[in-house]
């Protein structure tokens, strides 16, 4: 392995990636240009050129250390999957050789009917494919004992060739997008841009424990959050986590982590302490969503991994500890052309950029119209126990844009003609300070949505969810509105100038998806109020959310613009629901068996010991302890509560096992199971508060939370 305390971060960078320098290096230089120039264009490549990237792959990865290549793909399951095939063949005389064909590195074959598939596939029916995505460059993964394995970036599907994963619809909402925004930069006299790529960073939040303390607590080994806790004495109230010096533990894990992730080329740039106790955060630079998506996927196995190494455990659940601060995956997006243009950047003049103009205005309209999508996009049975705290944004959906803007969308609305602010300085009032100049708006942290000057930050992600789903809708509802946009500049530009009909349609865009800007606080009560009577999109649970996906406009929305088929899409919901109700089935059973084999038996145990000690103590006096008495009732009181509420829960789940419509099992988990398992919570986290510390059978909160 490397002595990386005499590398530099350049000599690490991208050291485990099949690069264009490595392409350059081990292929031709008519193979690496022809490789290029089918990434470039989308097309299909030749048998013959994908022989030498092939062969140039294994050469590369064989002397890297790596014995077997697999198909790294992107199931629906939030997960990666990946099956090994080592270079290892026979030829025709019986000597072993190693092989690596183009056939092999092009196409794979897997099990398409044990990986969820929504009724696409049925158990019979087996054959799926893997096929390799060119754009996303291949990788070597290692073991902990070193050993290598090259991963090559492929879609999935059925042998159908219907979509199975999520990779296949980012890619086709990538490719509509680039189409319709070149369209609309032609119209507006843009020659020179030939590609546009929605770009992302993707900011990572996660919890660190201790391995033993996570070790103890079955809860998170089989849900991934506690189901019990009763809050320590101290939280999150002083403000004194977020972006504190990171303790050495946590500091060492960051620096491995780092330099992992950077031998994968991926361009971990910040980290830092977040708001709750032994919370954190990473962030990359941008890059290409599709890249950003694997990458983000990456990262998470990679958190892992160098947790495990460091004896910690890394806790990418959306709500690990309740009272505390959730994790989210803020999705940084942008449009950038290869020109270099940023076209959500509004430069000097933005009243008067009518690129951006018309960019912002595009997806400010797609949110607006498909906000049930766009909620969709962020909804999973662990995010809805994060969405609404006083720590993320709440289920509604809407969009900030700052008061400047707001404030030339309100003149343009008028039909005056928007006035550039001159560049404001903040005055720090100290003469050795330098002036600084304002950005172009504030930053709402309670905004789901919000223009945080060049991108759009959208912060309702999950911490555990694949970044593909949140893109797939944002490339599709901006290709959406920008087609239409151009539509109508087609249309009117027969009869007006060019000049006259933009500026119509930049007022009448503004009056029809105003209503969706809010650039005030999202937490407070009176914006819910406001919210409904703006008749905005406000939905509270993931099961209500995903049934977006039946509709028929978004049916028409995905098959238009040739994203997803209606098939594809039923499909998908079914898959949501049927994973919405594993996860509380798994959490509900968790929660039974602790409360049964764990928290009762100690609690017994605790009181017989207080019981008997009571005993003796009135032995010496019949008036002595009184308030041991008083702590055996309300324990025993407890421990009647809670072992009603644990049967309780175990007839919510025989309840809802027996129902056989996938959705109306969901909604019995939603409805019944859940508000058993916060009832039982309840008790039990009462519990903790009078046991004995040492009686109570796992680490608490604070050994959790406040550990060395």
């Amino acid at each position: 392995m490397a002595d990386y305390e005499r590398m530099s971060i350049k000599d690490i960078f991208a050291e485990e990636v099949f690069t264009d320098e490595v392409m350059r290096r081990y292929m031709s230089e008519d193979a690496y240009r022809a490789l290029k120039d089918v990434i470039a264009r989308g097309d299909e490549l030749p048998r013959s050129i994908a022989d030498e990237v092939a062969s140039a792959m294994k050469t590369w990865a064989v002397e890297k250390g790596a014995t077997h290549y697999t198909h790294w793909f992107q199931p629906l399951t939030e997960y990666t999957a990946e099956k090994h095939d080592s270079f290892i063949s026979v030829d025709k005389e019986g000597k072993v050789i190693l092989d690596f064909s183009g056939k092999s590195l092009s196409k794979g074959e897997a099990d398409a009917s044990s990986f969820p598939s929504g009724g696409i596939r049925a158990t019979f029916e087996a054959r799926g494919y893997t096929v390799w995505d060119c754009s996303s460059p291949a990788f070597i993964k290692r073991s902990k004992g070193g050993a290598g394995v090259l991963c090559i970036p492929t879609a999935f599907c059925a042998y159908t060739g219907e979509a199975l994963d999520k990779k296949t619809p980012l890619l086709r909402s990538m490719n509509v997008l680039n189409r319709e925004v070149l369209r609309l930069l032609r119209l507006l006299g843009d020659k020179d841009t030939k590609k546009v790529t929605p770009v992302v960073g993707g900011e990572q939040e996660y919890f660190l424990i201790d391995k033993n303390h996570y070790m103890q607590r079955e809860d998170l080994k089989y849900a991934g959050r506690t189901l019990f806790g009763a809050p320590p004495a101290k939280g999150q109230e002083k403000s004194d986590q977020y972006y504190a010096t990171i303790r050495d533990r946590v500091a060492y894990f960051m620096e491995d982590l780092n330099k992992e992730l950077w031998k994968l080329g991926i361009t971990a740039k910040t980290e830092h302490n977040e708001v709750a106790p032994a919370q954190h955060e990473l962030a990359p630079i941008y890059s290409g969503v599709n890249i950003a998506t694997d990458q983000n996927q990456l990262i998470m196995e990679t958190m892992k991994k160098v947790a495990e190494k460091h004896d910690l455990a890394c806790l990418l659940h959306e709500k690990p500890f309740n009272g505390v601060n959730g994790s989210g995956k803020h999705n940084n997006w942008s449009i950038i052309s290869d020109t270099g243009v940023n076209l959500l950047e509004p430069g000097s003049n933005p009243a008067e950029n009518r690129i951006f103009l018309l960019m912002i205005l595009a997806v400010i309209a797609g949110v607006d119209e498909y906000a049930d999508l766009v909620r969709m996009s962020a909804s999973s049975a662990g995010n809805d126990n994060r969405l609404g705290g006083n720590e993320a944004p709440p289920s509604i959906v809407s969009v900030f844009v700052g008061d400047d803007l707001e404030s030339a969308f309100e003149t343009l609305k008028e039909g005056r003609s928007a006035v550039t602010k001159v560049k404001e300085y903040i005055k720090m009032g100290l003469p050795a300070f330098p002036k600084l100049k304002k950005d172009n708006t504030d930053r709402n942290r309670t905004s789901p949505f919000a223009f945080t000057g060049n991108k759009f930050e959208f912060r309702m992600v999950g911490s555990s969810a694949s970044l593909a789903t949140s893109n797939i809708v944002l490339n599709t509802i901006t290709a959406e509105t920008v087609r239409r946009i151009s539509d109508e500049i087609e249309e009117k530009i027969k009869t007006n100038d060019l000049d006259h009909v933009v500026s119509e349609i930049i007022v009448d865009l503004i009056k029809k998806h105003d209503r969706v800007i809010y650039n005030g606080n999202n937490y407070s009560k009176e914006w819910i109020e406001e919210a409904k009577r703006r008749g905005l999109h406000m939905t509270n649970n993931s099961l209500d959310a995903y049934k977006c996906l039946l509709d028929p406009e978004i049916v028409g929305l995905y098959e238009r613009n040739g994203i997803l088929t209606e098939k594809e899409l039923a499909s998908r919901y079914e898959i949501f629901v049927d994973n919405y109700t594993k996860t509380i089935n798994i959490e509900a059973l968790a929660m039974r068996n602790i409360a049964r084999k764990q928290i009762l038996p100690a609690v017994m145990r605790s009181e017989g010991k207080m019981a008997a000690y009571l005993k003796d103590l009135r032995k010496i006096d019949a008036n002595l302890g009184k308030a041991e008495e008083k702590i055996i009732r309300e324990t025993d009181s407890l421990i009647v509560e809670t072992e009603i509420r644990t049967t309780e829960l175990e007839r919510a789940i025989d309840k809802a096992k027996i129902i056989g419509d996938t959705v109306k099992k969901a909604e019995c988990y939603r409805d019944c199971v859940l508000t058993a398992m916060n009832k039982l919570r309840e008790s039990v986290d009462a519990l903790e508060l009078i046991t004995e510390k040492k009686e109570w059978p796992f680490p608490s909160y604070g050994d959790m939370l406040f550990y060395e």
